[in-house]
């Protein structure tokens, strides 16, 4: 599918009030490159791109709705080394949360050992979307089955002005206080983070229906 007719494409199945909300939620783009298309539908269209590989090459990308394209490519690569590649020439491309987020490639569930030393790079890279990835690959793999008390140490050294870097750390440990709350913590009750992601974790924890309400009240007794 040539770059004007992928364009055409995502136009004829734009949605104006949908538009408007993405403007709203992902403030930090140019509205003007925010088409408004929703998700099934970008998957739709994902499925017809008739050369996938020339597409993901071709960046930077003009409009929201292509990143979204690529990172729903990404996320269905198969092959462990081909996705690694691929989401590295990617990220620096990044730039709004909502494209960082969609970014899922199923094969790094099946490959945590391997994906590790890759996170550990992205964790001290300059650019925060690639940090929020990483941030995002271990709440992802690494609080289940491969959980290491270390990982959470590496989250916690996350020092990042970026608004979206500190919402991703604060939603790490909202979501380790529910899947490992022992071990995770000592973190809040310690106040090993920073602030504004201290209080936004309990907050995000006091919200979560898997965190039970004796928690939530202990959690809340620590707020700064």
């Amino acid at each position: 599918m040539k770059q004007e007719k992928l364009l055409h494409c995502l136009r004829s199945v734009q949605d104006l009030d949908y538009r408007q909300m993405m403007v709203r939620l992902v403030p930090n783009i140019d509205p003007e490159t925010i088409l408004g298309v929703r998700t099934p539908e970008l998957r739709t269209i994902a499925g017809q791109l008739e050369d996938r590989e020339l597409f993901c090459r071709t960046l930077p990308h003009r409009y929201f709705e292509e990143n979204q394209l690529h990172s729903l490519i990404l996320s269905q690569e198969r092959d462990f080394e081909p996705a690694v590649s691929k989401v590295e020439d990617f990220l620096p491309f990044v730039d709004n949360w909502a494209t960082c987020d969609q970014l899922r490639p199923r094969v790094f569930a099946r490959k945590p050992s391997q994906l590790l030393s890759h996170i550990h790079r992205w964790l001290v890279s300059p650019h925060p979307y690639t940090i929020r990835f990483a941030v995002e690959m271990l709440m992802c793999h690494y609080l289940d089955d491969a959980f290491d008390p270390d990982y959470p140490a590496l989250v916690a050294g996350v020092h990042h002005s970026d608004y979206y870097v500190k919402m991703m750390v604060a939603w790490y440990f909202s979501t380790a206080l529910a899947k490992q709350y022992d071990a995770v913590i000592p973190y809040i009750t310690e106040k090993r983070l920073e602030t504004w992601e201290h209080n936004k974790a309990i907050q995000k924890a006091v919200e979560s229906r898997r965190i039970p309400q004796e928690r939530k009240e202990l959690l809340k007794k620590y707020r700064i």
